[in-house]
């Protein structure tokens, strides 16, 4: 069965997008208990964090590479959407810690946002929005629980 076409959310995309949790995971539980190397497990989140944000603006690209029945306008709006998920992270990276964190939960909602949208317009698998709703979640938790930590101990 093709996994693009199955209901039900392929093994290996499962293990892919949830480990893809991990390092955030990781570094969220780390951070708050670790003094000597907060620092490094900060810049450490919120690259990976921008990291991933990067990639998932890129589906869009891919989307309106790939996409036959897409109008042009929702074409250009894809190709011009993908890159801003990538302007978002590299600001995010400049930023203070947890304003930078903050700045990543933001375009990962919007993304999601984005995701909403473009499904009526294309045959997503039923499986993708789900999921991307998870990721989302779980990231953005972590991303907001190290803001405020690394707030509290300013």
């Amino acid at each position: 069965m093709n996994a693009l076409t199955s209901t039900s959310l392929p093994k290996h995309v499962s293990l892919l997008g949830y480990g893809g949790l991990l390092p955030f995971i990781f570094l969220a539980l780390l951070i708050p208990f670790s003094l000597d190397y907060r620092p490094l497990f900060e810049i450490a989140l919120v690259n990976y964090g921008a990291v991933i944000l990067s990639f998932v603006g890129a589906l869009h690209w891919a989307f309106a590479m790939t996409v036959l029945d897409m109008r042009a306008e929702q074409r250009r709006n894809r190709f011009i959407w993908s890159v801003i998920p990538a302007l978002i992270a590299w600001i995010a990276t400049l930023l203070p810690m947890p304003i930078g964190c903050l700045l990543l939960v933001i375009g990962f909602v919007a993304h999601l946002r984005q995701d909403r949208q473009l499904f009526p317009i294309m045959s997503l698998p039923a499986w993708y929005l789900p999921l991307r709703l998870r990721l989302t979640l779980v990231a953005s938790v972590c991303l907001l629980l190290v803001a405020i930590v690394e707030a509290l101990n300013s």
